[in-house]
């Protein structure tokens, strides 16, 4: 059972009486049917869900229905299940960051009186940020998007307008798309979209299947609206109450597009932005332009392990988990998100970034100084999001305050830089910090909070205005002192009068019920008992003592308590113009929070570079169109990671009408598609502007990874793992360009051996001659080898650029052990190695004797028909003539001869004696073969 569930005992009891029941079951008939909606009930203490949420709740976290109890009597009984604030928190989690199928409501009321106060969706759950990262923090920044497709017979033009709440930018495209939604796809991963907005009626349509589908390559959640949201007409005047500065280059920019102003306009309305009056003014509008970035779609991120998972064994099986070195709280953390997704094309940009990343490789103190300081460094973005939505308290105002005092410290240690990138590095970092730090923008926040805060009460865990801030804060803390002294010096003249030890005896205490009281122990009540009854007023007699008060104990007691009522609500008021005043410092505080990020993100990069046994190598960047992709000594940087690996590099060569085109074959586990993903890893690192896991490497820009390396059935969808290994190459013929990079893995392997190599070999033939884009090939076809030796004869057309590549392994010509050597070498590979990798797995030796006399039978069929007739030579060798039944009697008779032969007693015999029984065994084998060929041809072979 999951360690989350919460025994029964354990679980918050459902604490309802009849009539609560009979109320609650009136209002909940009257909810709406919605089958995405989890709906949960505060009941102040805990948490409640009902009907078939109960159900889900109770398989889903507590896995067992024990925890689902009956709410009501006979046919109108409700499946009801208690939840407890902690795991609230934990189902809230769950269905707003990890899945993508269920939407989350929150209710409070009591009775049949119930109103919905939060709801939220995978994309849009604001209202709960104060659970979701109160204890967690934010690692991604969700964007919602919004389609407005139109379909004409050149195809489909997709209009595009998304919304990131968290960094408040609204944005729009628009782009002609193929049928297979190729640019959407790597649109939505780029953008991080976590929902998107569709109109109803395209579910109703068989031409929005493929959108669909896409959508749902990268686990977005599909949310469909009326169609009559889908409209921009009063666009320009929404966004010119949420645009910072000027509406003219907003209406300027909306004018250019068709279809994406209905998109945003569907934004607005759904995210309700207009509905709260923090986001007016504060929000910025841009153009997204699909070839800002690399493109990567849903699979490619996939293969090549991009994001993290919850499958992963550890955090170094995907590329973010082993790059996160991150410091400050979260925001570092998004920004890595969004760079990986959003890989550079610009070669300047790229080197800047790598100019950053060497100075802090060179210089370990300078990485470590920084490191230790952002630390120190709170998620300023979302502390500043929560001072503009007026969510914000002096908590938050403090951490502010604590990171803005750090920026100093920061800047200093980069003055002190002098290597051969201070100029970048001022440029960069020294001169931001400088704008945002001086007197007008932080140092005045600073000032600000050191008078406003009582800075010496952070340690006892208490956030208050200082006395001194305002003079009637001053004047009630000035009285409330006084009556403490008072309250102290009739302490001590009552000790006096009693005659017993001030605090040893005579304690005086401070509750909610009471006040100020005295108390005694019971053992000393006895000696003042008659004092107590003539002049006090015994208010308890309990076991740890007797408390009483007098009347002039009991007036200062009230009148302090007034004091302190009043401070409270003084302190309040000037808690509220002071979070006001903060919130009046974003700009300041987002322009620091963007300089952070970055340095934040590249000194993990370097952390990450430096730290590794082997240490990572800077790559030479050139331009799309020119130079090769050439990685020595490369390395998957995950899979070398991981503590069991003793990781193998090899070269990958990449060379424009050489070895652009790269079949690779060889056995399986022996490194194929750890070598082809490797090199998709590494470029993708060089182009977030990354060292990379070489010894050497150049990386020629590639605007596109493709990458289709194992499919698998998706039967809710009816597709299985042959055409979704179809969609996917599919994909990659009609949206790869010849500055794309393509990574193929056992192409042709969900279908029959003719029809795989035939498909496998079409798409060669067409990615090396039409696309020519740089692609790793790896495959168990042999035959596909033959493409390197097309020489242009017999009307076929020279192909150039290709080459074969082959990981080698080893076989001992005793034992028949396979040893693979993880070693990519030129070359095809001229045999299978799949029985030997069946041996590996332990199978029975008289099922791996059959494979192998099977596979010597089978051998006699290839596919040449497919092959052209100049490259027929190659797969020639694999054609055989023998009638099956004389095989099997052959290999039958050749089996026994060899293990007559290993029974010899050679250790006994000398040199002749051997020689003579091996001719007389020979003799009586050739007489055996009179009526085999196949046996025949391996005598003649000898002579």
């Amino acid at each position: 059972m999951d360690e989350k569930f919460e025994e029964q005992g354990k679980l918050p009891e459902l604490k309802l009486d009849a009539r609560q029941a009979q109320g609650f079951l009136s209002f909940f008939k009257t909810l709406p049917k919605d089958t995405r909606a989890v709906r949960l009930f505060d009941r102040r203490d805990y948490y409640t869900a009902h009907g078939d949420d109960a159900t889900f709740i109770a398989k889903t976290y507590y896995h067992t229905t024990t925890a689902l109890r009956q709410l009501g009597n006979g046919v109108g009984a409700l499946s009801s299940v208690s939840v407890s604030k902690n795991m609230f928190e934990t189902i809230s989690r769950d269905i707003l960051l990890e899945r993508m199928d269920r939407t989350l409501e929150l209710y409070e009321g009591s009775g049949s009186n119930w109103r919905l106060v939060k709801s939220g969706t995978p994309g849009n759950f604001g209202s709960f940020e104060d659970i979701l990262f109160a204890n967690n923090e934010m690692q991604d920044s969700p964007a919602i998007v919004a389609l407005a497709p139109t379909f004409d017979q050149n195809g489909c033009t997709v209009g595009l307008g998304y919304v990131d709440i968290t960094k408040r930018v609204l944005g729009l495209a628009e782009f002609l798309d193929d049928s297979h939604f190729t640019n959407l796809e790597s649109a939505l991963v780029a953008l991080g979209c976590r929902e998107c907005l569709v109109p109803t009626e395209t579910g109703k349509s068989s031409e929005y299947r493929p959108l669909y589908d896409a959508i749902l390559r990268c686990g977005v959640m599909i949310t469909e609206r009326k169609k009559t949201e889908f409209k921009g007409r009063d666009l320009v005047q929404d966004l010119g109450r949420l645009v910072k500065g000027s509406v003219e280059p907003v209406r300027d920019l909306v004018s250019g597009f068709e279809c994406a102003a209905g998109a945003l306009g569907c934004i607005l309305s759904y995210a309700e932005l207009l509905a709260d009056e923090s986001n007016y003014g504060n929000y910025t509008v841009k153009q997204y332009n699909l070839n800002s970035y690399m493109r990567l779609d849903s699979a490619a991120m996939r293969a090549l392990n991009v994001m993290e998972s919850k499958s992963d064994a550890n955090k170094n099986f995907s590329l973010f988990g082993l790059m996160n070195r991150t410091c400050t709280a979260g925001m570092g953390k998004r920004l890595l998100h969004m760079w990986l997704k959003q890989p550079l094309l610009d070669v300047d940009e790229i080197n800047c970034r790598l100019d950053l990343v060497q100075a802090f490789v060179e210089d370990a103190a300078l990485r470590q100084d920084l490191r230790q300081h952002l630390k120190r460094i709170s998620d300023i973005e979302l502390l500043t999001r929560n001072l503009e939505r007026k969510r914000a308290s002096l908590l938050h105002v403090v951490k502010l305050y604590q990171s803005g005092i750090r920026i100093p410290f920061i800047k200093s240690v980069l003055v002190r830089y002098d290597g051969q990138f201070a100029t970048l590095i001022r440029e960069r970092y020294i001169d931001p910090l400088e704008k945002w730090s001086d007197d007008n923008h932080l140092n005045k926040f600073i000032a600000l909070v050191e008078t406003a805060v009582d800075l010496d009460q952070l340690e006892n865990g208490e956030y208050m205005i200082s006395s001194a801030y305002d003079p009637s804060l001053s004047a009630l803390k000035d009285e409330q002192e006084t009556l403490e002294q008072q309250i102290h010096n009739l302490h001590k003249q009552t000790a006096n009068d009693l005659d017993l030890p001030i605090d040893k005896s005579l304690k005086l205490d401070k509750g909610t019920q009471f006040g100020h009281v005295f108390r005694i122990t019971k053992k000393e009540e006895p000696k003042i008992r008659r004092q107590l009854t003539s002049h006090y007023i015994v208010l308890e007699t309990r076991k740890d003592g007797v408390k009483f008060t007098n009347t002039k104990l009991k007036k200062l007691g009230d009148r302090y308590q007034k004091i302190v009522e009043e401070y409270k609500s003084c302190q309040k008021e000037l808690v509220a113009r002071v979070v006001q005043t903060v919130a009046s410092f974003s700009e300041v505080f987002e322009g620091l929070a963007g300089s952070l990020s970055e340095l934040d993100v590249l000194l993990s990069f370097a952390d990450l570079s430096s730290s590794c046994p082997t240490a990572y190598t800077r790559p030479n960047i050139s331009l799309p169109d020119t130079g090769d992709i050439i990685l020595e000594g490369c390395r998957h940087p995950c899979v070398e990671a991981q503590d069991w690996v003793n990781f193998i590099s090899n070269d990958c060569r990449l060379v424009r009408g050489e070895s652009w085109f790269q079949i690779i074959t060889g056995p399986n586990m022996g490194g194929k598609s750890t070598y082809i993903r490797q090199v998709g890893v590494n470029v993708l690192m060089a182009q977030v502007g990354s060292f990379v896991p070489c010894d050497n490497a150049t990386v020629s820009i590639r605007d596109c990874i493709f990458a289709r390396v194992g499919a698998g059935d998706c039967q809710l969808r009816g597709v299985s793992t042959f055409m979704q290994e179809m969609l996917e190459t599919a994909s990659i013929l009609k949206g790869a360009t010849d500055r794309s990079l393509i990574i193929i893995d056992e192409l042709g392997r969900g279908t029959s051996t003719y029809d795989g190599f035939g498909l496998a070999w079409a798409i060669c033939e067409h990615i090396v001659e039409e696309i020519k884009a740089p692609t790793l090939f790896a495959t168990h076809f042999h035959e596909l080898t033959a493409l390197a030796n097309r020489n242009g004869s017999n009307g076929h057309k020279q192909i150039a650029g290709v080459a074969n590549f082959h990981v080698s392994a080893h076989i001992d010509s005793f034992s028949r052990k396979l040893t693979m050597l993880y070693n990519v070498q030129p070359g095809a590979c001229d045999q299978s190695f799949g029985i030997h990798v069946a041996e590996f797995a332990n199978f029975p030796q008289s099922v791996v004797a059959l494979a192998r006399e099977k596979a010597s039978e089978l051998e006699d069929f290839s596919p040449n028909a497919m092959i052209p007739n100049d490259c027929k030579e190659a797969a020639s060798k694999r054609k055989r003539e023998f009638d099956p039944n004389d095989m099997s009697r052959g290999t039958a008779r050749a089996r026994q001869f060899l293990q007559d032969f290993t029974q010899l007693p050679l250790d006994k015999m000398d040199l002749k004696q051997a020689l003579q029984q091996l001719s007389k065994m020979k003799t009586d084998l050739e007489k055996n073969a009179v009526d085999s060929q196949w046996l025949q041809q391996f005598f003649s072979s000898s002579d």
